[in-house]
């Protein structure tokens, strides 16, 4: 859609649009009073100066919107109008084998233990073996930095679907 095209939605398919880019509610709804936008630099800078005045529990809440990295069932079932940018975001891990797929699955699931919510990372270009690494990496950062580094990846993905729903 245009930007234009965004400007004249009514507000429950606004909603809706927006909740496809970051599923934070507080976060949408911020950004509702941005919308009419003059162009997209100002609604990205909109969306990214939102997005930090959200809480932990919004960004947690945002988490909750994405599949597992290489979780093909959850991301057809749960996560089906979001599908089609997802698998894109996450195209390394199409060609990714058992033993990668497998490494991820379990390091996901650690990492979950460990920090409360799934693994968030901007994968768009990312091949699976680099997804790997760096949730390998990141399993060793203290909470409250891992908190902030998932908000920072977040805000990547939101940035990126913005610009795809003004295509």
């Amino acid at each position: 859609m245009t930007l234009h095209e965004l400007n004249i939605l009514s507000k429950e398919r606004l909603t809706e649009e927006l909740t496809k880019c970051c599923g934070a509610t507080n976060w949408v709804q911020r950004m509702l009073h941005f919308i009419p936008a003059d162009d997209l630099v100002e609604l990205l800078n909109d969306a990214e100066e939102q997005w930090w005045q959200c809480t932990e529990a919004d960004w947690k809440e945002a988490f909750t919107h994405h599949p597992k990295i290489g979780d093909i069932d959850s991301l057809k079932k749960k996560f089906a109008s979001t599908a089609n940018w997802a698998s894109g975001e996450q195209s390394g891990v199409n060609t990714a084998t058992d033993t990668i797929i497998n490494a991820l699955a379990e390091g996901n699931r650690l990492y979950e233990e460990k920090f409360g919510y799934i693994f968030i990372v901007c994968a768009t270009g990312k091949t699976a073996s680099e997804l790997l690494d760096l949730l390998q990496k990141r399993f060793n950062n203290k909470p409250e930095d891992e908190i902030k580094i998932a908000a920072d990846e977040q805000n990547k993905i939101t940035l990126i679907r913005l610009q795809k729903l003004i295509s």
